[in-house]
């Protein structure tokens, strides 16, 4: 069986550095890595893409750009601003993809409708840079419980509403297992994404119980949990996906785990869940 697509999105081994993260994927055989911003910023953009080209490795995705919901004009510029310097970023990263999370109701706010349109007119804005710098948007929608705070898109088919408004080398989507496969809608829209050619990323972990404390932690290793990978890779596949299948995994028992016991479970399971027919 092969790791040909197989990614490991940073996060994943959250305690190791840039430099730990790239030997890693390199000694088991990982071909590509999704990079973090806050760790690009530790090593350093230039020397981040020296180090990943020199390994060898491609740049799956970077984390991440978003949080355009900001009310007033301060906030709006400072959202562009922010979201120039992480396509620049990407750009000399040498990653065609910008993972965006898109943010969430701003403080006091009940205005979804609202909030949901400044997403859109902020990407109007960004979209052109984007392909003046040849990297993709890649809109991430989240589960609803991360509605208030960090995506107020919460499904494939409102990620594809916004996304289809604009070039298709320019804004994409992201199918991220976690966020996505409770949806009653999920084949139709993986279809649609497919069929005009907007999926952008393939992301994934598994959906565990119980639930911590602190939502964002409940990932789990594939199998681990309750979503049917060899279904919803097969949705993805069908829909002409031939992109990266990265792993991204937040929950502090991973992080505690040394971190080249995380890649052979990745492996492993990569193997027994994703690749499976």
């Amino acid at each position: 069986m092969s790791t040909s697509r197989l990614s490991l999105n940073q996060i994943t081994t959250k305690g190791w550095s840039l430099p730990e993260a790239v030997q890693g994927c390199v000694d088991a055989g990982i071909p590509a890595i999704g990079l973090w911003r806050d760790k690009v910023a530790d090593t350093g953009v230039a020397e981040a893409a020296k180090l990943v080209r020199d390994a060898g490795l491609a740049v799956s995705t970077l984390c991440r750009g978003g949080f355009l919901t900001a009310t007033g004009a301060e906030g709006r510029r400072a959202a562009l601003a922010e979201n120039l310097r992480a396509l620049e970023e990407a750009a000399e990263l040498g990653t065609d993809t910008l993972v965006m999370v898109v943010g969430g109701l701003p403080e006091g706010s009940r205005d979804l409708a609202g909030a949901r349109e400044r997403v859109a007119e902020l990407l109007g804005e960004l979209a052109p840079h984007a392909g003046d710098f040849g990297v993709r948007l890649a809109i991430e929608p989240l589960h609803p419980m991360f509605c208030a705070d960090r995506a107020v898109v919460s499904t494939l088919g409102q990620a594809l509403d916004l996304a289809e408004r604009f070039p298709v080398d320019q804004v994409g989507v992201v199918v991220d297992s976690y966020h996505v496969w409770w949806d009653p809608e999920l084949a139709a829209q993986i279809a649609r994404a497919g069929a005009g050619g907007r999926i952008a990323s393939y992301q994934v972990c598994d959906w565990t119980l119980p639930l911590p404390v602190d939502a964002l932690l409940g990932r789990g290793h594939v199998g681990d949990g309750h979503i049917d990978f060899a279904a919803l890779t097969r949705m993805v596949t069908d829909a002409g996906y031939t992109g990266w299948i990265e792993v991204e995994i937040f929950n502090e028992t991973t992080w505690d785990t040394p971190g080249r016991q995380t890649l052979a479970t990745m492996i492993e399971r990569h193997h027994s869940y994703v690749e499976a027919p």
